[in-house]
């Protein structure tokens, strides 16, 4: 039968007839095959028709379209695959069937699943080929998904990575992390210092723009360890020199911030008196306010920071406190333990009368 068209075979074949069944029928147009095991079929089936326009492979328990990419089907145009078991098509196998117009896979078990995403992508955007009743179609698995509509998945998701983005993530939070403990341990200070020194700069800015007078000739700035010296000693000042001190524990306002009251204090005295002893310099207001005292020193350019040594420091002591010890090299300073017994000598030649401006060599260096 070398001019058969059309064949038409439905519960005949138990399984894949031979493959070479059609070797004589070259000019076979229409071949349809239903209620038959193909799950098994092979391309070579489709060597000896090549031109065939319809073909119909229903209720076949086709699990792949595979073998359609493997064939030479240029003429196919009419292409029914219902009531199979295929669940994830491959939209590439379509690549091969230039001439296709008419695809119905209806009643197939599809995945909804990025696997699918390709095929759902191309059922909505060809626009050559009619995918009979493709909105209609179900998802089987998996089983959140089931019964929900093919069309309706979200492709979208699909296009990112997951595990890429998880590999980003965890990279940039441990690059983070690493960053993070690298500017703590050896930058710290300096990024308290910069926030200090910017915080400054605005509060100096209103207050030159307001004029406002000084409330005190002198903020002294100490620790709590040195506090019954600075009680002994300091009042020397108000009541033989006649200054008007700032104190912590006297004159900062009850319920402000203490680095708003920090700084209020240092930008409303004249001077700011540093009282420096080993417990200063491991105290982290300490360290704030001789931070902000340096700011206004370098913004005014004015002799307004006076360092008062308690005890003797040794200068590689003072290496960890590099800015203390660049303000040491290059300004004066009061020494108390080289005051020895003669401290009202001491307190007469290295402060002035209220409303003038100290010397700029001390007595004891």
């Amino acid at each position: 039968m070398i001019h058969l068209e059309n064949v038409l075979a439905e519960n005949i074949y138990i399984s894949l007839p031979n493959l070479d069944i059609f070797q004589f029928n070259t000019k076979l147009k229409s071949l349809t095959i239903r209620h038959t095991d193909l799950s098994h079929l092979d391309p070579v089936f489709f060597r000896s028709i090549p031109n065939l326009e319809v073909l119909d492979f229903s209720n076949s328990k086709l699990k792949s379209l595979d073998f359609l990419a493997q064939v030479d089907l240029s003429a196919l145009r009419y292409l029914k695959l219902t009531d199979n078991e295929l669940t994830v098509i491959n939209e590439t196998v379509f690549q091969s069937l230039p001439a296709l117009t008419y695809l119905d896979l209806d009643n197939n078990p599809f995945t909804c699943d990025c696997s699918n995403a390709g095929f759902i992508q191309w059922v909505i955007g060809n626009n050559q080929t009619q995918v009979v009743n493709a909105h209609q179609y179900t998802c089987s698995f998996p089983g959140a998904e089931q019964g929900r509509k093919l069309l309706d998945f979200d492709v979208q998701s699909c296009w990112m990575d997951v595990g890429f983005l998880c590999f980003i993530s965890s990279t940039c939070l441990v690059v983070l992390t690493l960053l993070s403990s690298f500017i703590y341990h050896f930058l710290r200070w300096q990024l308290s210092y910069g926030f200090y020194f910017f915080q400054a700069f605005l509060y100096d800015s209103r207050k030159k723009k307001k004029g406002t007078p000084h409330q005190f000739d002198a903020f002294v700035s100490y620790n709590v360890h040195d506090e019954a010296w600075v009680y002994r000693e300091l009042p020397v000042l108000e009541e033989e020199q006649g200054w008007r001190l700032c104190l912590h524990h006297r004159d900062f306002q009850p319920g402000k911030p203490i680095m708003e009251n920090i700084t209020d204090a240092i930008y409303g005295s004249r001077k700011t008196i540093c009282v420096i002893s080993q417990h200063y310099l491991q105290s982290e207001w300490c360290s704030r306010e001789i931070q902000m005292a340096s700011f206004r020193l370098f913004d005014e350019h004015k002799d307004v920071l006076i360092l008062l040594f308690l005890e003797e420091i040794p200068d590689q002591q003072l290496s960890p406190y590099y800015r203390m010890r660049k303000m040491v090299k290059r300004r004066t300073y009061l020494s108390w333990p080289q005051a020895g017994q003669h401290t009202g000598v001491f307190w007469q030649n290295s402060t002035p009368q209220t409303g003038t401006t100290l010397p700029p060599e001390p007595l004891a260096l």
